[in-house]
């Protein structure tokens, strides 16, 4: 019997079918007459599986189709890719996700969102600039561990990419922003503020594609920093004209000491300071 036939009747170990000796899955007599005739036919080869309960065999399937994702655009990954690294058959990947490769790329899309919305929720303890410090270390970590996939996914572009996909990104943004919004203290902020937070938003995954496209430089470590320093930039910015930012800033202040990330900004910034002096139009 040929080996691609073999493939595509081979039984869903996770499923019934039919049985033979020694509870062993039995397949369908495929050879011709003449072929029986000819000589008697060759054993074929058993195919060992681990039984698994459904959600253990679903969140197996994701794992390998997740980590096929996160170096190769989805459009790269067939479903038989996706068998090879769980080491199951075709016909087993259909099982569990029958809308083929688009309803598994929009499962494990699920999960990576899922895990990217958990990085922002950070304790609520601290100064804000740590708490921020830790949402990115979890972030860029992502970034770091998912690149092509996480290239694929923010540039647009892919084949297997819906209104369905961009709405599980949609997701993630808005999940990140009240996050940030729960760690300053505001969960229903005015419209100069929530501007602020998703252009910060948006130039963390912005920075987080150009570190892609430049080998991943600087070290992350580096850039972390700098989206820190950004997101207190724009604060500080915004909370020049607007009362609500302004209240947010002082806060934040009160909790930042001299060795944090703000403290730290304050005396890379103080050198400039005489510079401005005559901005300031005094004598």
């Amino acid at each position: 019997m040929r080996r691609d036939a073999y493939e595509q009747v081979v039984r869903d170990p996770d499923g019934p079918g039919p049985r033979g000796p020694a509870g062993r899955a039995t397949l369908p007599d495929m050879s011709t007459a003449s072929d029986r005739g000819a000589r008697p036919a060759a054993p074929q080869p058993a195919v060992a599986y681990r039984r698994l309960s459904v959600s253990q065999r679903r969140s197996q399937l994701l794992a390998a189709a997740l980590g096929l994702f996160a170096h190769r655009a989805p459009e790269d990954v067939s479903l038989d890719d996706v068998a090879a690294a769980a080491e199951v058959s075709r016909p087993l990947v259909y099982r569990y996700f029958p809308g083929g490769k688009q309803q598994l790329y929009e499962a494990a899309l699920r999960s990576a969102a899922d895990e990217l919305e958990l990085c922002f929720r950070q304790p609520q303890q601290g100064p804000l600039t740590q708490r921020l410090t830790r949402a990115l270390d979890s972030y860029l970590g992502f970034v770091d561990e998912h690149d092509a996939g996480f290239k694929a996914l923010l540039q647009g572009g892919s084949v297997v990419q819906t209104s369905r996909t961009t709405a599980i990104v949609d997701e993630v943004r808005r999940s990140a922003a009240e996050q940030i919004l729960l760690h300053i203290g505001v969960p229903e902020p005015g419209h100069r503020l929530l501007t602020m937070i998703r252009t910060w938003i948006t130039a963390v995954e912005g920075a987080s594609l150009i570190w892609l496209d430049e080998g991943k430089q600087p070290p992350l470590p580096e850039l972390r920093g700098w989206l820190v320093d950004h997101f207190i930039a724009l604060l500080v910015a915004t909370a020049a004209g607007d009362e609500e930012c302004g209240r947010v800033l002082r806060r934040a202040l009160e909790l930042e000491t001299a060795d944090g990330p703000a403290g730290d900004l304050v005396r890379r910034i103080a050198p400039f300071l005489p510079d401005a002096a005559h901005l300031l139009g005094e004598g």
